[in-house]
């Protein structure tokens, strides 16, 4: 189960997953659609928080996205670590070195690049055009899978696709004037998020088949914690002087917008096949708009209302499809 607090990769816990997951798939979108409530909540609370609707006492519209983003995975590494560490003890979370490099490699080219591409993409272009071309990654993956004859090319999981995002764009307000812009650099870093959000997706599978979803996140947080200690070096962090409330909103925020919903995330992740896991993840900018609705009254139109039924139904399609053959290897082997 996704639970599983046993990292070894025992052979024959691979035929009980198998089943698991044709018997109870339903369970893997619940999972991934709590993910996506916290990511959405968590994006609307950083809003809140950064236009000063929230807290304006504690100072935390100076926080910077990169510092932002370098925190969540830090504090979700050492919460983890030293969670897992109490509970285990530190060599329970050991793994050979092959499997080590698989899990570094997630963190990097997953968590890391996917998080620093997608601030550079709304820095150059604006939110609405990096959040589209990042949700083309059911596409890329859609495409991976049936490459790989992991999947099966339907003309089901191709609608399923393309109603998920147009959902999301009519969501987000694509198609109002000023909706999309164009900049090179910017719709480039977009689309590499959306890959490395694609890869995490498939690669996160794989390795959830011989580690229990902590494992995974513990490297995962630790190899991208080191990205930021490198992109954004410590003494800089201690020369913005944060102060103790903010310091405080920072690891509350990790919490909520990290370890939280990424444990849930690979939880579901362990349950479904890619295709679907990623699909169903598109409820995170429908969450993060009927949130910002309720809390910052912010208004939700007709046409973000069809997005919103588009995506769910997609969602619904998804959960319907027949399962596929699962794949005898993994992306990285």
């Amino acid at each position: 189960m996704a639970g599983s607090i046993d990292s070894s990769p025992a052979a024959g816990s691979k035929a009980i997953e198998v089943q698991t997951d044709a018997r109870d798939p339903l369970r893997g979108f619940l999972y991934i659609g709590v993910a996506a409530f916290f990511w959405g909540f968590s994006a609307t609370l950083g809003r809140a928080a950064f236009t000063g609707k929230m807290l304006p006492s504690l100072g935390i519209r100076g926080i910077n996205p990169l510092i932002l983003s370098q925190c969540r995975t830090g504090f979700s590494f050492l919460a983890l670590a030293l969670w897992l560490i109490a509970q285990r003890g530190i060599r329970s979370l050991r793994v050979p070195r092959r499997d080590l490099a698989k899990l570094v490699f997630l963190g990097l080219a997953g968590l890391a690049v996917s998080n620093y591409f997608y601030y550079l993409a709304i820095q150059r272009t604006n939110v609405a055009t990096a959040i589209i071309v990042q949700y083309t990654a059911p596409v890329w993956v859609l495409l991976y899978m049936v490459a790989r004859g992991a999947e099966r090319l339907t003309a089901s999981k191709i609608a399923t696709v393309l109603i998920a995002i147009t959902g999301i764009a009519l969501v987000i307000g694509v198609f109002r004037r000023g909706g999309i812009q164009l900049d090179v650099i910017g719709v480039g870093a977009a689309l590499l998020a959306s890959f490395s959000f694609a890869y995490y997706n498939v690669a996160g599978h794989y390795l959830l088949e011989r580690y229990d979803r902590w494992i995974v996140i513990l490297y995962a947080t630790l190899a991208a914690s080191l990205f930021w200690i490198i992109v954004n070096p410590p003494n800089k962090i201690i020369a913005a002087r944060y102060s103790v409330g903010a310091w405080l909103f920072l690891a509350v925020f990790s919490f909520l917008s990290m370890l939280l919903p990424f444990t849930f995330y690979f939880a579901g992740l362990k349950l479904l096949v890619p295709t679907k896991a990623i699909i169903a993840s598109c409820l995170e900018p429908v969450f993060a708009i009927l949130i910002a609705a309720l809390a910052l009254k912010e208004a939700v139109g007709v046409v973000q209302a069809i997005g919103i039924a588009m995506v769910l139904g997609a969602i619904v399609l998804a959960q319907k499809s027949a399962p596929d053959p699962r794949p005898i290897a993994g992306p990285v082997d």
